[in-house]
C-alpha cells in the first residue's frame, strides 16, 4: 500500500510541476517516515555529497565548458576539422560530425552545441549544396555525440550514482572514460559513413587541401589543440586524477581564452562562472536528494522486488536489453539526461547487474540511448532547440532526424550486445 501511495505522490507531484528534487525528497521523507526511520536519515544522505572528492571535478569541467562556450572556439574547431577533412566528397557532413562530438565533450551540454555550432555548420552545409532537410537532422543529431567521449559530465556522474549503489564489480571513473571512447567513435564513424555514402555524387563540397591553410588553422587554434591531449594522456596514464584534471582544465581555459586570445572579459567571467554553477547547484541538488531516495528504495527492498517482477516476465538477459533500449529511449525523450539518471540508475542497476551486465557496460548503454533520446519524437530536447535556432517547425525536424536516428540505433544494438567493445580497455 505505501509503494502504491509514494507511487500516487510521484505522479501527482511531478504533474503539478514540481521540481524534480522536491518529488525525489518527498518521496524519500514519506517512504522513511512510513517505514519509522528518523528522518534525519534524509539529512544524512545528502551530507553524504560532502564526502566524495570526485565531485570537485562536476563545477570545474562546468565552468571550462562554458568559457569554451562563450568563446570562438567552435569557429577555430570547425576551421581546423574542415582543412584536414573538406578534401573528400562530402567531407563537410563530416566535419559537422567531428566538430560537433568534440564540442559537446568538453561543454558537456547538447543545446549549447546547437546553438553554438548550428550557426556555423548549417548555413555551410546549405550553402555547399547538401540538401536541407539533411542538413537540419544533422546538426540536430550530432548535437549529443560526445556525451561518450571524455570529460563527459554524464559520464561522471553516472559513475558517482553507480558506486554510491555498491552494486557488481567496483570500478572507477576511468574505466567509464575509457569505455566510452570504441562505443562513441563507433557512432560517429556510422554517421559518417552514412553522410558520405548518402551525398556520394556531391562535389562542390569538396575543398582540395591547402598546405598553408592546414598550418593557419593549426596556428589560429594553437593554444587549445594541446587541451585535450594533455587531458586524456593526465587522466588515461594515471598520473592525473579526476579532479586534479578538472582543475586544470578550468586552469587553462581561462587563462588561453581570457589573456591569450582575449575574446572573453575578465567582467564577463563572474557571470559564466554564475550560470555553470547554477547548473552544477540543480545537478548536485538532485543528486543529494537522490542519495536519500536510493537508500529509501534499497531499504524498502524496492530493486530486488523490481528484479523478481521482472524475472518472471523475462527470463532472457537479451530480451531484458531490448526492453531496456525502448525504455531508455522512451526516457531520453520525455527526461533530460541529469533527472534519467538519478532517478533510473538506482532502480535499473541492480536489475541489470543480476542479468550478469557489467555496471560499466551498462553505463555506455544507458548514455548512448540517452543521446538518441535528445532527439527522438515527440518531445526531445534538441528538436525545440534546432526549431528555436533554425526557425523550422518541428515536424519538419522530426522527418530530418529519423534517417540519423536509424544509424545510431544501429550502432545502440551493436554497443548492447557487443559488451567487449565497451569493456576493451578494461583489466
Amino acid at each position: 500500500m505505501t509503494a502504491i501511495l509514494l507511487s500516487f505522490l510521484l505522479i501527482l507531484l511531478a504533474i503539478l510541476g514540481a521540481p524534480l528534487f522536491t518529488v525525489l525528497l518527498a518521496v524519500a521523507m514519506v517512504g522513511f517516515y512510513s517505514q519509522g526511520i528518523d528522518l534525519s536519515a534524509v539529512a544524512i544522505e545528502i551530507y553524504r555529497i560532502a564526502d566524495m572528492p570526485l565531485l570537485l571535478a562536476l563545477p570545474f569541467f562546468a565552468f571550462a565548458g562554458y568559457v569554451v562556450g562563450s568563446s570562438r572556439t567552435s569557429e577555430r574547431l570547425v576551421r581546423l576539422t574542415r582543412v584536414f577533412l573538406g578534401w573528400m566528397p562530402g567531407g563537410l557532413a563530416v566535419v559537422s560530425l567531428v566538430a560537433c562530438a568534440l564540442f559537446t565533450a568538453f561543454t558537456g551540454a547538447s543545446g549549447v552545441t546547437i546553438v553554438a555550432l548550428g550557426a556555423l555548420l548549417y548555413p555551410a552545409l546549405t550553402r555547399d549544396g547538401y540538401h536541407e532537410r539533411f542538413s537540419l537532422g544533422l546538426v540536430t543529431s550530432s548535437g549529443s555525440l560526445g556525451l561518450l567521449f571524455p570529460p563527459s559530465v554524464p559520464l561522471i556522474l553516472y559513475g558517482v550514482i553507480a558506486q554510491q549503489l555498491g552494486v557488481g564489480p567496483v570500478f572507477a571513473i576511468e574505466d567509464l572514460f575509457w569505455a566510452g571512447l570504441l562505443p562513441g567513435l563507433l557512432m560517429l564513424v556510422m554517421l559518417s559513413c552514412w553522410s558520405l555514402w548518402t551525398n556520394r555524387g556531391m562535389t562542390r563540397s569538396r575543398e582540395a587541401f591547402s598546405v598553408r591553410e592546414a598550418f593557419a588553422a593549426l596556428r589560429a587554434a594553437i593554444w587549445e589543440l594541446p587541451l585535450p591531449i594533455f587531458l586524456l594522456a593526465g587522466i588515461y596514464s594515471g598520473y592525473l586524477a579526476i579532479s586534479e584534471a578538472a582543475v586544470i582544465t578550468a586552469a587553462y581555459v581561462v587563462v588561453v581564452e581570457v589573456f591569450v586570445y582575449r575574446e572573453i572579459r575578465i567582467s564577463q567571467l563572474p557571470a559564466i562562472m554564475r550560470d555553470s554553477m547554477v547548473m552544477v547547484g540543480g545537478i548536485l541538488l538532485i543528486l543529494g536528494v537522490s542519495l536519500a531516495f536510493t537508500n529509501y528504495l534499497i531499504d524498502a527492498e524496492v530493486p530486488m522486488r523490481l528484479f523478481n517482477l521482472i524475472q518472471r516476465l523475462v527470463s532472457d538477459k537479451i530480451l531484458f536489453l531490448i526492453l531496456l533500449n525502448i525504455l531508455l529511449l522512451l526516457l531520453g525523450a520525455i527526461l533530460d539526461i541529469f533527472s534519467a539518471l538519478v532517478i533510473m540508475i538506482p532502480l535499473i542497476l541492480p536489475v541489470a547487474v543480476s542479468y550478469g551486465v557489467n555496471p560499466v557496460h551498462l553505463g555506455i548503454i544507458f548514455l548512448a540511448n540517452m543521446q538518441i533520446g535528445y532527439f527522438t519524437p515527440p518531445v526531445g530536447m534538441n528538436l525545440f532547440i534546432a526549431s528555436y535556432r533554425f526557425e523550422k517547425p518541428v515536424a519538419e525536424l522530426y522527418r530530418a532526424t529519423i534517417p540519423f536516428m536509424l544509424v545510431l540505433l544501429a550502432a545502440v544494438i551493436v554497443i548492447t550486445y557487443w559488451p567487449q567493445l565497451s569493456l576493451f580497455f578494461l583489466k
